[in-house]
């Protein structure tokens, strides 16, 4: 499947059972980026089906990066992607190996996630702390079981 996306000039990443697929664009040559997307996509799709493989891609999602006025110039243009022959809308922001990517790239929903998670981690500390602070205050040992495990 590499060789059929490196065939039209896009670059990809896969891991496990996921493939990404990035492609510079031009502002003035968007049409003419996408529509090389769509011939990649329809080729993996058609690659997938001889190698009895199901490509779904509805299961799909595009991101168009830029800057803000690469963007406004790109997105009023483009609101859907061709994919494997199914038109799908242009993502705000996408889930990338546990990182939320946006836009801009500006992370605004990531850094929300990850605090929202050390506040909870913080919590779940406060919760036990009680039983931290007494066994090292005393010097005492926490109790174990015969094989010495909590």
């Amino acid at each position: 499947m590499a060789d059929v996306i490196a065939s039209h000039g896009v670059q990809h990443h896969q891991l496990a059972d996921d493939t990404q697929l990035r492609l510079a664009m031009a502002a003035d040559n968007t049409a003419g980026c996408l529509s090389i997307l769509a011939a990649c996509t329809a080729d993996v799709k058609l690659w997938y089906m001889q190698n009895g493989l199901q490509l779904n891609p509805d299961k799909s999602e595009e991101l168009i990066v830029g800057t803000t006025a690469r963007l406004h110039a790109v997105t009023s243009a483009v609101s859907s992607v061709a994919v494997a022959g199914v038109e799908l809308p242009v993502a705000e922001e996408m889930k990338v190996l546990g990182v939320v990517l946006d836009r801009r790239l500006t992370f605004p929903i990531q850094v929300t996630m990850v605090a929202r998670s050390c506040y909870y981690h913080a919590q779940a500390i406060r919760h036990v702390r009680h039983l931290l602070s007494t066994v090292s205050d005393t010097g005492a040992q926490p109790d174990t079981d015969e094989a010495g495990l909590l």
